[in-house]
Order: C-alpha cells, then structure tokens, then sequence
C-alpha cells in the first residue's frame, strides 16, 4: 500500500472483541500508517492488555473525551455504542468507519464496499458505515455481473459461521459439541438453538414480515450499496457450525444473457475476488479455504437452467476480514487515498 507520508491516530473501539483484534491484525498487515494507536472497549473488558506492532497497550474505557486528537475511529462494539459515541467522536474531529448496523441505512451515511461504490465516500459527514458481513461478500461477486447484465433478482441463501456472532458462540459451538460427544446434552445459552451438529435458520429477531432482521439487512443494504433500488431481492440466513467463514448460494436472474464462462472471466478480473471453480477436479471453495484471506471465492458457477437468464454461484469469505475488518480498514485507504480525511 502506497501512501503519504503522513501518519494518523487511530482509535479501535471493540478492541477486545473477534472484529476489533482482527483490524488491528489488519492495519499491521497492511502497514497502515498509524501515529499514535488507542484501543478502546466497554467498562466490560478494559484494563486488559492488547499487543499492536509489537507493543503491549491497556484497553481503555471508550468515552466521548477518548477521540481527542484521534484521526480515525475504527467502530466494533455494537449498535447502542455506535449510536452514543460515534457522533461524539465526529464532533471532536474523528472520521468514524462503523462496523455495526446503527448507521447503515441513514440516508445521511454512506454504506461502502469499497470495490463496488467507493464513490460514495465523497459525500460522508464523519461517518462511514460497514455493511453486514454476508452483504459485502455477496456483492464483490454481484457487480461485475451487474454492470455487463443488469441484475433483476438475487436470491441468496447462507451459511454462517458462529464468529459472526461472536467469541462467546464460538465458545458455545465448542462447549456443545464437546458435551454432545461425550454423550451429554448440549447446553443453550447464547444462540437459539444448539449449534452443534446442527443448523439454525435464524439469525437475529425476527420481522412481522417473517423475515429475520439479518435477512432484511442483506435486502436493503445491497439496493442501497449498489445505488438500484429496483433489484429485487429475497434471503435466508442461516448459522451453521463452522468457526469461521461465511458460505452463499447465490442465484441471480439478469436482464440480459450472461454465460458462466462470461462470469468466470469477468469475476476473475475484478479485485479481489479469486474464482475457484473447476467441480470435476474437486474445486470449489469451502470455509476452511478462507480464514486469514482477504479474497472473497467464487466457484459453482453455472446457468439455472429454469429460467433463460440466470447464474447459480457459490460465495465463501473470512467474515471478520473482507466483510468486516479489512472492509474497514480498505475504507480508511481510500478515504486517505482521496484526500478525504
């Protein structure tokens, strides 16, 4: 990554939750230009001790006064924090990149994939909201094809990972599945139901519309991404007993003929997405292929064959990387990138 020479204060809030170790581990990786690094968390867990590049730093109590002086807020401890201080933060001069689901849907707050609508960090005022998880690695795949074929309709259903819960269903994935080995019953305590050796089509509250909240948040969140409200859009979100990486069946209906050949070839074009898509050898990818990477991976890519204008296609992606740390962290670049911090 090149950039200027300048260096910025950098604030992570969550930084003792799985997304907020994971940008840290990002800016490092990337080399992110940071001066001075404050990481911040609830009365919950600060006072515990976080390395970044080397150094060892007590995670402080998130306050409006902590963003004094601080350049970049980088946002991970939930909706209700976000909510309370990132117009905090704004007032005291910090650029906030919130990965919660507070502001995503504020006409006032730009919802940036930055390979797809980095354009619309122009018009921020202070706040730049992460989409969902699931929403941003579905679209790297969806607008390279939307652009040649205009896309009418997605239909997507999911497989998510339990860090996109967080580390306590991670723990209760490996608590239960132990229990359940060892012939025991599998305890619920922080998902709805037992995760072990098992599927949940629930992710969050469900809407009087019967849809759940995390469903609804991938219908709106890619009309207002791709700037189309009148694409179409239905999703079943499901949580599924993997650790890490978020799994899609993606079918799509175009306005105009598209072949899989042709979504292979302008897939494998656009940055970062890797297709890896050759079933006869056994290649496609899987969640065990994404942990780590920022790519997102494509395969499976083929034409529906009940309708004359349609693709199937299989998405997996690092959930705390592309659709959350590194999305926040690339919004950071290109925000530096074009002069807009």
């Amino acid at each position: 990554m090149d950039m200027a020479k300048k260096k910025y204060n950098v604030a992570v809030l969550g930084a003792t939750g799985m997304v907020g170790k994971e940008m840290m581990k990002v800016l490092e990786e990337r080399k992110f230009p940071v001066n001075k690094f404050l990481p911040l968390a609830s009365t919950r867990t600060a006072g515990t001790k976080v390395t970044f590049k080397g150094k060892k730093y007590t995670v402080e109590v998130a306050k409006p006064e902590s963003f004094e002086g601080i350049d970049i807020g980088l946002f991970s401890a939930g909706a209700k924090i976000s909510e309370m201080l990132a117009p905090e933060a704004v007032k005291r001069g910090t650029v906030v990149i919130d990965n919660t689901s507070f502001f995503r849907m504020d006409p006032n707050v730009p919802l940036v994939v930055p390979e797809v609508n980095a354009y619309d960090l122009k018009w921020h005022k202070g706040i730049i909201a992460n989409p969902n998880c699931s929403t941003a690695q579905m679209l790297m795949a969806i607008k390279p094809i939307h652009d040649v074929a205009k896309i009418k309709r997605i239909v997507v259903s999911t497989y998510q990972s339990t860090s996109g819960w967080g580390k306590e269903a991670v723990e209760e994935l490996f608590t239960q599945t132990k229990a359940v080995l060892a012939g025991k019953k599998a305890q619920v305590k922080i998902l709805p139901k037992q995760i072990a050796f098992n599927v949940i089509p629930q992710i969050d509250s469900f809407t009087s519309n019967g849809y759940t909240k995390e469903e609804m948040k991938m219908v709106n969140e890619t009309k207002k991404i791709m700037g189309d409200p009148s694409i179409q859009v239905t999703a079943t979100t499901v949580r599924v007993p993997v650790v890490i990486g978020h799994s899609e069946a993606v079918n799509i209906e175009t306005e105009r003929k598209i072949t899989a050949k042709q979504v292979r070839e302008i897939l494998s074009k656009f940055p970062t997405v890797k297709v890896m898509d050759d079933p006869e050898k056994g290649v496609y990818p899987t969640p065990v292929d994404c942990p780590g990477k920022d790519e997102t991976f494509v395969g499976r890519i083929r034409e529906d064959i009940s309708i004359p204008n349609g693709i199937d296609m299989w998405i997996v992606s690092d959930n705390l990387r592309r659709g959350a740390a590194t999305n926040a962290v690339i919004i950071a670049e290109k925000m530096i990138e074009e002069g807009l911090i």
